[in-house]
């Protein structure tokens, strides 16, 4: 018969693996998001740069491409900051996941040590109650 601590242990594997999977979606959620605030940093330098590089002496032509220019870059901006928020709502739910997964997991081996503590305090008991009776045996004889 097997004890209630083997009976948990493939639940505590279980709960151990989605741990484990839970933290690595949450490492690769973080260089995402580390990835989109490089683009942003890229984007806003970017846009300074080109926009500090303005010629003097430019036709009007020149000066409304390179406005459109400009708003296209201001644009692609504004994306990617809606980018970056959606990738850190992404991450504090990643992170959610992880949390309840790894007190899931530390909850089932708390339990499972519990067992295994009792199973050790009985097994004492036991080998204590035999040492008791053969005393007893050898006393009366």
């Amino acid at each position: 018969m097997s004890s209630r601590a083997e009976q948990l242990e493939p639940a505590v594997e279980q709960a151990r693996q989605r741990s484990e999977d839970a933290l690595a979606q949450l490492a690769t959620q973080q260089q995402v998001l580390a990835r989109a605030e490089h683009q942003l940093g890229e984007l806003q330098r970017y846009r300074l740069e080109y926009a500090a590089a303005a010629d003097g002496a430019q036709s009007v032509t020149a000066l409304l491409n390179r406005q459109q220019f400009v708003e296209r870059i201001d644009q692609a901006i504004v994306q990617q900051q809606a980018e970056l928020a959606r990738q850190h709502r992404q991450l504090t739910q990643l992170r959610e996941h992880w949390r309840r997964a790894h007190a899931r997991e530390s909850a089932l081996g708390s339990v499972v040590a519990q067992h295994r503590e009792e199973e050790r305090r009985a097994a004492d008991r036991h080998e204590q109650a035999e040492l008791d009776e053969r005393m007893q045996y050898r006393r009366l004889r």
